[in-house]
């Protein structure tokens, strides 16, 4: 996986090094660089990683990218975690949420929930390993750098997920257009929260398995927002009972 762009790199560097599986940092041979470039690219060597150089041109071969910021990052691939281990850590907090995808398929918008769901503080992102997009660089890119920043899980079996959150005390919320407006619903202290596909919405079973549905009231002349948008604005509303309670 070859990501680009400083932003990212900034992120990067900003994580546990034992998080990330990268292999080497390419930053572009032209002399006539910026200091921002040069103050990255002293960064990266400080903090151990292999750095090497080579024309702008290859970079762009290489990541498919002509606007690469003068630096590509080779990653082995993206490491997703286990289930059962972040549930178990997350078990042993008084507060917690997770953000569950059903489905998503666009890569710009799971980038865009992943950005707001590390912005709201959230504790985990968890994706289904089928009819969903998977971490690329394109999602990386639209998530500036923050899909590294929150553990993601894939899951495989969704009624076995959404038992093992009950039986840690979670409850379950799924977005819905019949559900209680989302500024009257009270959220537990450990909450996952579901958003499903950009055409379907939330699969009927996963919803009936669901313990409240929320919606987003709107105008008639409206349908529905996009998912992205949808989720930013029902996990600030998350964030903002949170603090409320002073957790």
């Amino acid at each position: 996986m070859y990501l680009h762009g400083r932003n990212v790199l900034k992120e990067l560097l900003g994580i546990d090094s034992s998080r990330l599986r990268i292999k080497r940092i390419l930053f572009t041979n032209q002399r006539n660089v910026d200091t921002q470039l040069l103050e990255l690219a002293k960064e990266a060597k400080v903090k151990g990683f292999r750095i090497e150089e080579m024309p702008p041109e290859k970079l762009a071969n290489l990541c498919r990218e002509k606007k690469h910021q003068g630096v590509v990052i080779d990653l082995k691939e993206f490491s997703y975690v286990d289930s059962e281990k972040m549930l178990d850590n997350l078990e042993k907090q008084s507060t917690a949420t997770i953000v569950l995808l059903d489905q998503i398929q666009d890569p710009h918008n799971l980038g865009a929930i992943i950005r707001t769901s590390v912005a709201v503080g959230a504790d985990a992102i968890a994706i289904t390993s089928s009819n969903s997009a998977e971490i690329t660089p394109a999602v990386v890119k639209v998530s500036a750098g923050l899909a590294f920043s929150i553990p993601v899980i894939k899951i495989v079996n969704m009624a076995q997920f959404e038992k093992s959150l009950k039986e840690r005390g979670f409850w379950i919320y799924a977005s819905d257009m019949n559900g209680t407006p989302y500024y009257e619903n009270e959220y537990s202290e450990k909450s996952a929260i579901i958003f499903g596909n950009e055409g379907k919405g939330v699969r009927r079973l996963v919803k009936e398995r669901s313990d409240v549905l929320i919606s987003i009231p709107m105008e008639r002349t409206v349908d529905s927002l996009n998912v992205a948008a949808a989720a930013a604005i029902i996990l600030f509303d998350r964030r903002r009972q949170l603090t409320v309670r002073g957790a």
